[in-house]
């Protein structure tokens, strides 16, 4: 049987009338054509250009994609705005070799994204890592605490710069604020991976965007919560620790030479409905996840994961583990019912809202949770609470010691790799936190939940389909 070209997948997809809690934040071509944007869709194909007399040029700005990231400086209210067409990821990389010489320290989250450590490889960089709390209920990473980061600058004074990401995958905060102040004490840059917090700037109350907490780099994927396109995002610069002509050197040699238009225009099109629309968007959002969680609060079995202080509520982090139900199962019966959620970890499942949800969105949402509780007593729920496996967020955290990245490698099975050290990074996906990073010792338990992991047919990026990875000598 053939299998299926991406084209196919995507139109059958569409026309299934999906539900998407997942990103992008969009949800799809509705808020484009509700505030005016069909001539854009209408002529897509046409759209996608190079530079041509008048196109100006992403690494030379001087006309239209300089106007475009005046929008996002004025929206930010930041020193600069640079628009990225490689991801957060770009971003992200550009601003470490940016700030960290080679050879030199990087303090950085343990749970950053796997982009974080291929700029260590790319610089020659030495990382320092902050571990994050956790929140023990679940086994998943919580805040990095200002402590962390003053311990690891305390130890580490030759460390250049400091990156953590806020919010987290689950909507988890970091007192940013309080954590700049600490860096710019030790006289280091504050670099802020706020990839899935793009909108957190232009919504009221708490958390705080980062650009309004201190940090001097913050990297913002407006794909993932607002409305530009899956692999477009903002850099921007908000202080005048980081040099601005290292930055745009570093994101010249960075990002694609072909800058794709169509990625640019998306992102213009998300700053002119934020310009033009976003009180108004932010306030039906808002009201639209204020009225979730209080409809949800009155389903029996159903918990949604709180950390009071620190959460970014467009996270709704479910878990029905009362009714015996675990994450990865709650997802398929959503699925049944063509609603699509983000990321499963144990007994959560983590549903992504964004700019372009609507109320009848959260009412298909609760409408499946509600009937799946009332199921309480069926042979679906007949087992009683379900704890399942956590995602091994011990297992992320856990302080392992570094040794010298393997200069010779070879590649080996994984059940012989136990006691090697790991030579490539080996990165479940999602969430594209690395689980073993190159220099740290492979386990046995690290080995045993990684066949855990492919057991259940999970991608794991540096683990081949023959159950390899790449390893240096013994410690």
């Amino acid at each position: 049987m053939q299998t299926k070209g991406i084209t196919e997948f995507l139109i059958d997809h569409a026309g299934k009338d999906p539900v998407s809690f997942h990103m992008p934040g969009h949800k799809g071509s509705d808020i484009y054509k509700r505030y005016g944007h069909d001539r854009f869709l209408e002529n897509f194909i046409d759209c996608d250009i190079t530079e041509i007399p008048g196109a100006d040029n992403l690494f030379q700005t001087e006309g239209i994609i300089k106007a475009t990231a005046e929008k996002y400086r004025e929206l930010y209210d930041v020193r600069k705005s640079y628009l990225l067409i490689n991801g957060t990821s770009g971003g992200l990389i550009a601003s470490v070799l940016a700030t960290v010489p080679a050879g030199k320290r990087l303090v950085m989250a343990r749970n950053c994204h796997k982009s974080v450590f291929n700029a260590l490889t790319l610089g020659g960089i030495e990382p320092v890592y902050a571990y994050p709390s956790m929140i023990e209920e679940y086994g998943i990473s919580g805040p990095v605490t200002c402590e962390e980061i003053e311990r690891c600058l305390r130890e580490n004074p030759d460390a250049e710069a400091v990156l953590l990401p806020s919010p987290n995958y689950y909507g988890i905060c970091s007192d940013i604020a309080a954590i700049a102040e600490t860096v710019h004490a030790h006289g280091k840059v504050l670099i802020v991976d706020q990839a899935h917090g793009a909108h957190l700037k232009f919504m009221a109350g708490e958390p705080k965007a980062a650009e309004e907490c201190g940090a001097d780099i913050v990297v913002n994927s407006t794909h993932k919560t607002l409305a530009s396109f899956t692999q477009s995002a903002v850099l921007n610069l908000n202080s005048d620790r980081v040099e601005q002509y290292v930055l745009e050197d570093k994101l010249q040699a960075i990002q694609s030479t072909s800058p794709s238009y169509l990625l640019m225009a998306s992102l213009d099109i998300n700053a002119d409905i934020l310009m033009e629309h976003g009180d108004e968007l932010m306030d039906s959002w808002d009201e639209n996840i204020r009225d979730f969680y209080d409809k949800a609060a009155e389903i029996p079995g159903l918990k949604l994961m709180d950390v009071p202080g620190h959460m970014d509520k467009t996270k709704i982090n479910l878990d029905m583990s009362s009714c015996g139900i675990d994450g990865n199962e709650l997802e398929e019966l959503l699925m049944d019912e063509e609603i699509y959620a983000e990321l499963v970890t144990g007994n959560i499942l983590m549903c992504m809202t964004g700019i372009g949800n609507t109320a009848d969105d959260y009412e298909r949402l609760l409408k499946v949770l509600k009937a799946l509780a009332e199921r309480k007593e069926s042979d679906l729920c007949a087992g009683g609470e379900k704890r399942a496996d956590s995602g091994g967020a011990a297992l992320w955290n856990k302080r392992r010691a570094l040794h010298e990245i393997p200069k010779k490698k070879k590649q080996v099975p994984l059940d012989a790799g136990e006691g090697m050290i790991c030579a490539s990074s080996i990165i479940p996906y999602p969430p594209g936190i690395p689980f073993l990073c190159p220099g740290e010792e492979i386990g046995r338990e690290e080995i045993e939940y990684i066949k855990l992991l492919r057991g259940r047919g999970e991608k794991v990026i540096g683990v081949d389909e023959n159950m390899c990875v790449v390893v240096g000598d013994t410690v």
